[in-house]
């Protein structure tokens, strides 16, 4: 598999499709790939559109969508309802496992559990790709209103430290980007990250009238547009 240099956070570069950047620095031909919290599996499904060589499984613990995953199924992609922390796969399964934006969600007691997991069901040298949001970003101010991600997103990097630091991982690059996020209006933007059926939020009045007078001042002819900063952590897993 490919491996990348470091990116520099002063010169981070920007990524319409994670997918092109993930393919730039990893093989994607005949592998065998979980995705840990696949939520829509929009890239999975992309990637085997792709690379339909691949064989992947999206493992979502919110079972609402892993439903809605299951009743839209894909070729060479396989749907299991379970949480990272308890991955139901034999030890050495697959070649690369991919967190996109879930590290985080997972329960903080929870996650360097997840975290060995992951390794034990890679194949030695293969890889985990996790990618994150940076908590920082006009989106993250509009967002932290009503989901405050400060301390979940601090423990998800002390996590990847401690991995990197063990036994059953080194590092093998660390990526800085900038991925652009766009809605379309208000609802739009309530839809996609208030009322989601993993979350069950319910904001008061007062509560949603500040998220929208947050968001108003970025709202153009062409809809809202914010870059959201990123950083990607891949670990190999050693013999």
């Amino acid at each position: 598999m490919k491996i990348p240099a470091n990116t520099s956070l002063d010169a981070p570069v920007r990524i319409d499709d994670e997918l092109d950047l993930i393919a730039s620095v990893i093989d994607l031909r005949d592998r065998d790939i979980i995705e840990l919290g696949c939520g829509k599996a929009q890239l999975a499904r992309n990637l085997l559109a792709r690379w339909p060589g691949n064989r992947v499984v999206g493992l979502e613990v919110d079972a609402r969508q892993h439903a809605q995953n299951v009743a839209d199924p894909s070729p060479g992609l396989a749907f299991v309802h379970a949480g990272a922390q308890a991955i139901p796969f034999d030890d050495a399964r697959f070649d690369l496992a991919l967190m996109l934006k879930s590290l985080h969600h997972i329960p903080l007691p929870l996650i360097d559990r997840a975290l060995d997991e992951a390794a034990r069901v890679l194949r030695p040298g293969g890889l985990l790709y996790v990618s994150e949001p940076v908590f920082a970003g006009s989106l993250n101010e509009v967002i932290r209103l009503f989901n405050d991600e400060a301390q979940v997103r601090a423990a998800a990097q002390e996590a990847l430290r401690r991995a990197e630091a063990s036994a059953r991982w080194e590092a093998a690059g660390e990526i800085w980007f900038e991925t652009l996020v766009q809605f379309r209006d208000f609802d739009q933007f309530r839809q996609r990250m208030i009322d989601v059926s993993f979350a069950e939020r319910r904001l008061d009045d007062a509560t949603l009238a500040e998220v929208r007078r947050r968001f108003e001042p970025h709202m153009t002819p062409e809809g809202a547009r914010f870059v959201r900063p990123m950083r990607v952590n891949l670990l190999r897993r050693r013999a």
